[in-house]
């Protein structure tokens, strides 16, 4: 079995370059590799390709693999977004002078070295290297097997707009997907600062598991929307669309509907016409079954209790009818991941409960869970949507990359 030591003792060494970067130092460093990334679009294609090649179009993660000329631009665009957020690193957070004479000042500094362990989602490769480079991070990128010929040249570019700035490479660094060597990478605590598994809820189960480095996780969504009874029904049925079938291999897709009994014929009427075109497969609680069977919905499954606090990432979802805002709470409560949660309602004391009581990262009215995205709150880009509460919740980007130092100066003073 081979070892990954020698990539660790660089990275730790590199700490020491990126640390003596000034802001624009690392905006050169992103902007050469936001062009880069358009300048080499072709080849990026090619190689991910290669990838797609082994794998089915049917499976549910081709998609988060696919990397095409649209989705190119964006990433190249992602960049320059994050090159032109501030600095998270070196701010004042606190500063006191004590009677006995010390001053003491408390600054944001850069975590260190952060390895980041993810599936089939090369644009991640790009977003942690982005992030970690303009907060003054080393990165360690494990990507998955799928990706392994759209990573390695990804981060080919990255290495050489380093080296173009005269920085040291080993600032970002590709993995080995072996499995076999994942364990010196979780036991790592030498030399690795944070851990930060993205992707199924196995994988983050494995890390938390097993690693000695401390861990922030980020990835698995089990995302509901409640159409309350006094829901715009017409909003309810564009916004559920929208959130299940923009893109259902992410995370922040639509996985379970709530309906009030009171208004699920009706919404369901409506929505049944919208979901066939992209062959949705409902998995309809008892109660809601009768009401797609009477549109001759053709993709429609009885529920299970496996398909409520299921993480679908495909064109499929489970909907269930329920008695009020309270037994929506309840279910929700039950089965989510803490990661995105919506009702969609006109009655504003509905809207404010639901809100105030459900426990996510992320709540929404009358809107789709699918603009949890780094992006799109104005951050640049993301690692991942965190659903724990210590350090990140939320997107995980450029203003959590940091942790806390404290800076005490003295002239003699002893305790």
């Amino acid at each position: 079995m081979g070892s990954i030591q020698a990539q660790l003792s660089t990275a730790q060494k590199a700490k020491k370059s990126i640390q003596r970067l000034l802001l624009a130092d690392k905006q050169a460093i992103l902007i050469g590799l936001s062009e880069r990334l358009l300048e080499n679009m072709d080849h990026i294609i090619q190689e991910n390709q290669r990838d797609l090649q082994r794998m089915s179009p049917t499976d549910s993660k081709y998609d988060r693999l696919l990397l095409n000329k649209e989705r190119i631009i964006s990433l190249s665009n992602s960049v320059l977004d994050v090159a032109n957020l501030p600095d998270p690193t070196g701010k004042i957070l606190s500063s006191k002078r004590l009677p006995n004479g010390l001053t003491i000042e408390k600054k944001s500094v850069a975590l260190g070295v952060v390895a980041v362990i993810y599936e089939a989602r090369p644009n991640v490769t790009i977003d942690v290297a982005a992030l970690c480079i303009q907060s003054g991070n080393v990165c360690l990128l494990r990507g998955g097997s799928d990706a392994v010929f759209t990573n390695t040249y990804l981060v080919q570019l990255i290495q050489e707009s380093l080296t173009a700035q005269g920085v040291d490479e080993h600032i970002v660094q590709l993995l080995p997907t072996d499995r076999a060597l994942l364990h010196e990478l979780l036991t790592a605590t030498q030399y690795v600062d944070i851990i930060i598994p993205r992707g199924s809820q196995s994988l983050i189960d494995f890390v938390r598991a097993n690693a000695k480095v401390p861990v922030i996780e980020t990835g698995a969504g089990v995302c509901h929307t409640y159409v309350d009874k006094f829901a715009d029904l017409e909003k309810a049925v564009a916004i559920v669309v929208n959130a299940k079938t923009s893109r259902p291999s992410v995370c922040n897709s639509l996985d379970t509907i709530l309906v009030d009994s009171e208004v699920a014929e009706p919404f369901i009427q409506k929505l049944a016409s919208h979901f066939i075109p992209f062959q949705v497969e409902v998995f309809a609680s008892e109660e809601v079954y009768p009401h797609f069977a009477a549109q001759n919905y053709p993709y429609l499954t009885q529920a299970q209790d496996g398909d409520f606090g299921r993480e679908f990432l495909d064109f499929k979802c489970s909907i269930k009818a329920v008695e009020g805002l309270s037994e929506a709470l309840e279910h929700i409560e039950k089965y989510s991941s803490k990661h995105s949660e919506c009702i969609v309602s006109k009655n504003e004391q509905h809207i404010e409960i639901f809100l105030q009581m459900v426990d996510a990262a992320a709540v929404y009215a009358n809107a789709s869970t699918r603009f949890t995205d780094g992006g799109e709150f104005g951050l640049g880009a993301e690692i991942g949507i965190s659903t724990q509460k210590l350090h990140a919740r939320g997107p995980f980007a450029l203003e959590k990359l940091v942790t806390e130092k404290w800076y005490i100066r003295g002239d003699g003073q002893i305790r």
